[in-house]
């Protein structure tokens, strides 16, 4: 393992302290009236043609898309395992009995120090945001004590970091046939191989833009 790899991991473990005030200023505000062209809860699959080599075949999971803007966690960069008691450590909240480790992905490139969670919806914290009726998001440090305790989510993603578009910037990147779209599937999120999602998500697209 390299020493880079393991700062990165370092610098990750330092910082998932987020505090609940900076989650909300990273999501775009929830419209009062819904919007009927929300791509929220659908899975984003760039097109060969991406040119920004940090989405190449990169497959987001809209969290949240409005008029304000969007926001979606990348689900197939996994950056490696880092022990789960290393991160608790990390939290100051050492306990020698914490075993097993947590795979940590790329979520985007928009404020790498923030953590997040992307689990089913058999886990809800008051600060969870539901993403459609079977995926939702935590960050918090409360999550990774649970989990280390056995209470957290059966199925999770652990990303730092996301993608973020002001508003009509995913509009027109849609229009310039950047990105495809499709309904978002948790076998795809969490089961699926890593190196298999764009494959598997490219082959479920709805529509070619």
């Amino acid at each position: 393992m390299s020493l880079n790899f393991m700062a990165r991991l370092g610098f990750i473990a330092a910082t998932i302290l987020l505090p609940a005030t900076l989650l909300n200023a990273a999501l775009p505000t929830p419209s009062d009236a819904p919007d009927r062209g929300s791509l929220a809860g659908q899975l984003l699959i760039a097109a060969p043609t991406m040119s920004d080599p940090r989405f190449h075949h990169a497959v987001i999971l809209m969290v949240r898309h409005n008029q304000t803007g969007a926001l979606g966690i990348v689900v197939n960069q996994p950056l490696g395992d880092r022990p789960l008691a290393a991160l608790l450590g990390a939290m100051g909240e050492k306990d020698p009995a914490v075993t097993g480790s947590v795979r940590i992905f790329v979520g985007g490139p928009v404020q790498p120090e923030i953590g997040f969670v992307i689990h089913g919806t058999d886990y809800q914290r008051p600060d969870t945001v539901a993403i459609d009726g079977h995926l939702a998001m935590t960050s918090s440090r409360e999550i990774f004590r649970d989990i280390a305790n056995g209470q957290g989510p059966i199925k999770r993603l652990v990303a730092f970091g996301y993608a973020g578009w002001a508003p009509g910037q995913l509009e027109s990147e849609l229009g310039q046939r950047f990105w495809f779209t499709t309904p978002a599937d948790p076998k795809l999120v969490f089961e699926a191989d890593r190196d298999k999602v764009w494959d598997e998500a490219m082959k479920r697209r709805t529509q070619d833009l």
